[in-house]
């Protein structure tokens, strides 16, 4: 009865020695299928259609000017002159150099995309949208009981985002075309080719691509020395 126990124990032993090597080697062989399928040819692939199809989408969707990549028509910048539509506020940030372990406010800083993840009670978030909007009522003269929209005084989740509604873009028009000496007639237009319509026509709403708009503004009129 032992002998018979050792010669089984034996054989399992021996067994299970003759299936290491088999389970490795398919192990190996499955490792770089994989590799090869998902981390090289699908990549290739997906890639391949992508600069066939959509080329300017797949490259990051980038603007130039005079030859110089100038931006991204889907990551916002900030535009602080009077002669141009104002983007959305961001409240990303960037590292203090000045302190370590410290943050200061960058807005539209691609490299560290995020939220001030304040909520609606927050006090600190509640006082900056109030001076938010008594600004966007001073920069647009406004009357102190005009609504204001709530993508002008607030941040997107991301912080980059390129757009702002339609309803903010045409209460900035009047500053703009005052501040260009350019007639709301000749300014309109340009804010409705920059205008994107919904989403398959029914997802969002109409919004407007800042960038795009003010790079038609400055086509229109060079905005180096605008008429204040």
């Amino acid at each position: 009865m032992t002998t018979t126990n050792l010669t089984l124990s034996n054989t399992a032993v021996n067994a299970q020695s003759v299936r290491w090597p088999l389970l490795l080697g398919n192990s190996l062989r499955a490792a770089v299928l994989v590799m090869l399928v998902g981390g090289i040819a699908y990549p290739l692939l997906v890639t391949g259609i992508a600069q066939t199809v959509l080329p300017h989408t797949a490259n990051g969707s980038l603007i130039e000017r005079n030859g110089q990549v100038i931006g991204s028509a889907l990551i916002g910048q900030s535009f602080a002159g009077a002669g141009y539509f104002h983007s959305r506020p961001s409240a990303t940030t960037a590292p203090d150099p000045d302190k370590e372990g410290s943050s200061i406010a960058a807005p539209y800083n691609a490299g560290l995309s995020a939220a001030s993840n304040q909520g609606a009670t927050h006090q600190g978030l509640m006082d900056s949208v109030s001076e938010r909007v008594a600004q966007y009522r001073t920069d647009n003269r406004l009357a102190a009981s005009a609504l204001v929209p709530v993508d002008a005084v607030t941040a997107s989740a991301s912080g980059l985002d390129p757009h702002i509604s339609l309803a903010n873009a045409q209460l900035q028009l009047p500053r703009v075309a005052q501040t260009r000496g350019l007639p709301l007639e000749q300014v309109q237009p340009l804010l409705q080719q920059a205008t994107e319509q919904r989403t398959l026509g029914v997802l969002g709403e109409p919004r407007v691509n800042v960038l795009q708009l003010n790079l038609a503004l400055d086509a229109l009129q060079p905005a180096a020395k605008p008429k204040e």
